[in-house]
């Protein structure tokens, strides 16, 4: 069985990371969905809990229609050692051949960490096809802007659910 990793911090979760992880599954039999930064929240730049997270991605592959059993969501806390970092995360997964990313320092740390492995993971480089980011969301949220299109629809309800805006002004209120 062909098992991979797609990791990301999903602050919120969006379309470009649907697109990732339906791309992830043309070439795995199994995605192992890695939350990271999975002990940080209520801050400017990881708003969202883990257990929210889950539920944003958990809700998005619902919507999309993506079998339950061609993936698992598990959270990886951060360490700050970029060095340490690839092998801190394989630690946290179940055994996986490959990791999906469209991020060059991913893709990076986990090339420099083949050097000392002796059965090498697979890299995949994903078409980022949405020119989209977690950030350009937040900051969104922040102005009263559209952000509602760049995230699933079960996403959007969420966030509105959890008046995500409020939320995100007040920790900039906090953080000043």
């Amino acid at each position: 069985m062909r098992t991979s990793v797609f990791i990301g911090r999903f602050q919120p979760f969006h379309l470009g990371h649907l697109d990732a992880i339906r791309q992830s599954l043309q070439h795995t039999d199994l995605l192992f969905i890695g939350i990271g930064s999975s002990q940080e929240n209520f801050l400017p730049q990881n708003p969202f809990t883990t257990g929210e997270r889950i539920e944003m991605i958990k809700s998005a592959l619902d919507e999309a229609k993506i079998p339950t059993d061609k993936y698992l969501i598990i959270p990886v806390p951060n360490i700050n050692n970029y060095e340490l970092w690839p092998h801190h995360v394989e630690q946290y997964l179940p055994p996986f051949d490959s990791i999906f990313t469209c991020s060059d320092i991913v893709e990076t740390l986990f090339k420099t960490a083949n050097k000392t492995r002796k059965t090498p993971w697979k890299i995949h480089r994903l078409q980022k096809n949405k020119k989209i980011s977690s950030t350009q969301i937040r900051t969104n949220m922040l102005k009263n802007k559209k952000w509602d299109q760049m995230v699933p629809k079960s996403t959007a309800s969420l966030l509105k659910a959890w008046d995500a805006p409020a939320r995100l002004k007040s920790i900039q209120e906090i953080e000043k």
